[in-house]
């Protein structure tokens, strides 16, 4: 880092925690009225007028709802983009806050409520900083990232256009607030869709010598897909293969024409992504086939393993350090968990980490993601802030 980013870290965080109070704000009620992956319209409004009020010039309607906005340092240099998305979960909310969702089967579970404040407020801290950088910051504000749909649909709306780097993290409830953890390579896996339809011949439940049932090749198939995981790949490659959904039958004495299998599989290794497949494919017909049914799958690629570029991590570890210090930074245990900020840095370098968000004393017991209890400790918001704005500081003064 250079002198300048030396002289202003200490500030950093302390300017962050003394605005913190309307970002908190404006995170409870965004948590108060959570939208769905593509329906994040309210959101998008809130961001808006929030950016306006900074002075930031913006364009809305990026690939559904996402926003794009940036900030112009002074003088000429690189663009460096940061970004936070936006959508909420189809989960009843069962947190026990004063600002819990008013809307029945939605809530922020994952907490992209915070994750919009947080860039938010960064951005109010670049605002003061721009006439002493050189170059870009751009604000990437998506949507659909629980469906893996909305870093794509940006990305073909120009998004990333002259990006040089990008940068962005997700807070973790089971590590307290105030810490972050880092890694370098392959952190998050990849995230990929399969639907297999099963074909067999209906019949009567009592006479199943004249049919042939789907249901049985299904539960052939389910064990045999696991096969998969255990002889097929390395032990040192992880693979997870879930089916997480099947539909077949209405009756308890029919047997039925079709059965529908749901799944996702997760990675570790984009070269084992790239075998998957195939590999699939092959054991579907012939389980298929043995059970006298015929099969169709469907491979629907969403998103391939995140992988943080090594430079960038560097620079992240090193705002950090100089932000909050380096007691508060640790190694991030790779996950088969997916996000679809791979798709950025499949495109451009950068580093993707995790932010506390959870409590101070047994954090690893706490409500993880995506559970309807989850609950977020807002003194993480200034922390993200300050060292989102911090990394992007770091490579523009």
């Amino acid at each position: 880092m250079t002198d300048s980013i030396h002289e202003c870290t200490p500030l950093l965080l302390a300017d962050a925690r003394e605005n913190s109070g309307k970002w908190i704000a404006l995170r409870r009620e965004i948590h108060r009225r959570p939208e769905l992956s593509g329906d994040e319209g309210y959101t998008a409004r809130e961001i808006a007028r929030q950016l306006a009020a900074l002075g930031i010039p913006f364009r809305s309607g990026i690939g559904g709802h996402g926003i794009v906005a940036d900030i112009a340092g002074d003088q000429p240099g690189p663009v460096i983009a940061l970004r936070a998305d936006m959508d909420a979960l189809p989960i009843q909310e069962e947190a026990e806050v004063d600002f819990a969702s008013e809307r029945p089967g939605v809530m922020h579970a994952c907490g992209h409520d915070a994750h919009t404040a947080i860039l938010l407020g960064a951005a109010e801290i670049l605002m003061k900083e721009r006439n002493r950088m050189a170059g870009v910051v751009r604000l990437l504000f998506q949507p659909a990232e629980e469906i893996n749909a909305g870093a794509r649909a940006m990305l073909s709306e120009g998004a990333l256009d002259g990006v040089a780097e990008i940068y962005g993290l997700h807070n973790l409830p089971t590590l307290p607030a105030g810490r972050v953890a880092t890694r370098s390579g392959p952190m998050m896996g990849s995230v990929d869709r399969i639907e297999i339809e099963v074909e067999g011949r209906g019949a009567h439940g009592a006479i199943p010598d004249q049919g042939i049932d789907p249901i049985v090749c299904a539960a052939a198939l389910i064990q045999s897909l696991q096969s998969l995981v255990s002889r097929e790949v390395s032990p040192f490659a992880p693979v997870v293969v879930t089916i997480g959904s099947i539909h077949a039958g209405e009756a308890n004495n029919v047997i039925p024409q079709t059965c529908k299998l749901i799944g996702t599989i997760r990675t570790f290794d984009p070269a084992v992504q790239e075998r998957l497949p195939d590999a699939l494919e092959r054991i579907v017909q012939g389980i298929a086939a043995a059970h006298r049914c015929s099969a169709e799958l469907r491979y629907i690629r969403q998103v391939p393993v995140l992988v943080n570029h090594a430079d960038n991590t560097r620079f992240v570890d090193a705002a950090i350090d100089e932000i909050i210090g380096v007691d508060n930074r640790g190694a991030a245990e790779p996950t088969l968990a997916g996000e679809d900020f791979s798709l950025y840095l499949e495109q451009v370098p950068g580093c993707f980490f995790w932010l506390g968000s959870g409590p101070q004393r047994d954090a690893e017991k706490a409500y993880g993601l995506h559970h309807p209890k989850f609950t977020l400790h807002e003194e993480c918001i200034p922390v993200g802030s300050a060292l989102l704005a911090g990394i992007a500081l770091s490579r523009l003064l």
